[in-house]
């Protein structure tokens, strides 16, 4: 059976929740392997509407196994106020339908207010446009060995051993910052708290997967934001804090690279992009404001407005190489429904030299200017176009464009945010 990886191939938002939800019927296990809950999905399931953000989008298909990954960091407060959410909403979750890595880093209250406070120090120019939800300085302390893990809280002494070490390292930075320093006694307390509710879900995530895999069972692995958010290969500094490609989905389950048999990139028929950072295909004009309002852009987790744009291959045909995207799912297509003319960014400029890749230096993508090419548009819509034959011309000829200039073929195309307004044109779980 094919495992299939599905990420975001622009900065975020690219609809990956559908897409997942409408994989995930035939999936086996959906398994999260980056991010925190600065990200979210909106899943539309005949009529009821489901917001996530720290869980996989599997957990709302009954039969299905979800899987928190190691690669994620994990509020555990946040976690089970989402669960409670869902089950408020009929979903059932318990251990036989979720399970977490014990060796995931959890987001404590102090990675929230360094985060924040950080962001308000900032100057102007310098801000990252964080979520402020702790996710940074989580990932910095996996990195720097001094994260509490899930495994952690089956075991009081490690459990206030690894959060002695933590607040070696914060307090300092904290008093730095004008913060107060952590009262330790609470935070145990709290923790210790929260300990037997979070434990029923802890497995050897990286053993289950193997042995599912071995099983022939079909395994879906979800990531968060887009592949222009990752840390090494995204806009740095204005990424998120972990990686977002493709390959790690194998690094954030335990799964092994030879686990992967096919990579969707989600892409949006236009671009967007919420917080600071470049984005060369920017409308701050009429057009944009119509795509935006057009495609109800605004995030699932903060609320804040998209920044739009038009379509920017260049950078699709970069998040496809890097992440090795086999095909893409198209979404919003109907968002383009009545523009005149459509363009496609096929191109930059740089102080006069034409390049064909955002280059990696923040001065020099802030320089960058689009070089496009026109296309005609189409007046009939698009919306809930089940087939290529539900399709105006133009709207087909402009898919095809899209899939000349990012070198990949569309795999499936969207047409509105209900699962069954998707046309497949190749399997992604084909054996």
């Amino acid at each position: 059976m094919a495992n299939v990886v599905v990420v975001g191939a622009q900065w975020g938002d690219e609809g990956k929740g559908k897409i997942v939800d409408w994989l995930s019927e035939r999936a086996d296990v959906i398994a999260r392997f980056q991010g925190g809950h600065n990200a979210g999905h909106t899943l539309v399931i005949d009529g009821a509407v489901y917001k996530l953000h720290a869980l996989p989008s599997g957990v709302v298909r009954g039969g299905k196994l979800s899987v928190v990954g190691n690669g994620v960091v994990l509020d555990p407060w946040h976690l089970l106020e989402e669960i409670e959410t869902l089950r408020g909403q009929g979903v059932e979750i318990t251990p036989d339908t979720l399970m977490i890595a014990e060796n995931t880093p959890l987001i404590l209250p102090y990675h929230g207010e360094l985060d924040r406070a950080r962001e308000e120090a900032a100057s102007k120019g310098t801000k990252i446009g964080t979520t402020g939800r702790g996710i940074g300085p989580c990932y910095e302390d996996k990195v720097g060995r001094r994260a509490v893990r899930v495994a952690d809280l089956a075991d009081e002494a490690t459990l206030e051993a690894r959060v002695d070490r933590a607040l070696q390292h914060h307090d300092p930075l904290r008093k730095g910052l004008g913060v107060e320093a952590i009262d330790r006694d609470v935070l145990i307390a709290r923790l210790k708290a929260v300990a037997p509710a979070i434990l029923p879900f802890a497995a050897p995530v990286w053993k289950v997967l193997s042995e599912k895999r071995k099983a022939g069972k079909r395994i879906l692995f979800e990531g968060a934001q887009g592949a222009l958010l990752d840390i090494d290969f995204g806009t740095y500094p204005f990424v998120t804090s972990s990686n977002v490609i493709a390959g790690q989905a194998a690094t954030g389950t335990g799964i092994g690279p030879g686990g992967i048999d096919f990579v969707l990139g989600i892409v949006k028929a236009y671009t967007t992009r919420v917080g600071e950072g470049p984005f060369p295909t920017e409308l701050q004009d009429g057009d944009g404001q119509r795509l935006g309002e057009r495609g109800h852009e605004f995030g699932t987790t903060t609320g804040r407005q998209r920044r739009c744009g038009w379509f920017d291959a260049c950078l699709v045909r970069q998040s496809c190489a890097i992440s090795g995207v086999n095909g893409i799912a198209l979404t919003k297509l109907d968002v383009l429904d009545g523009f005149e003319t459509l363009k496609i960014c096929i191109g930059y400029d740089l102080d006069g030299t034409r390049l064909d890749h955002l280059p990696t230096a923040a001065d020099a993508q802030a320089r960058c200017t689009p070089v496009y090419e026109e296309m005609p548009g189409w007046t009939e819509s698009t919306e809930g176009a089940r087939s290529w034959a539900d399709l105006p011309a133009n709207a087909i000829k402009y898919v095809r464009r899209v899939e000349e200039l990012i070198d990949c073929p569309v795999a499936l195309l969207s047409t509105s945010p209900e699962r069954e307004d998707t046309i497949l044109v190749t399997d992604p779980f084909a054996d």
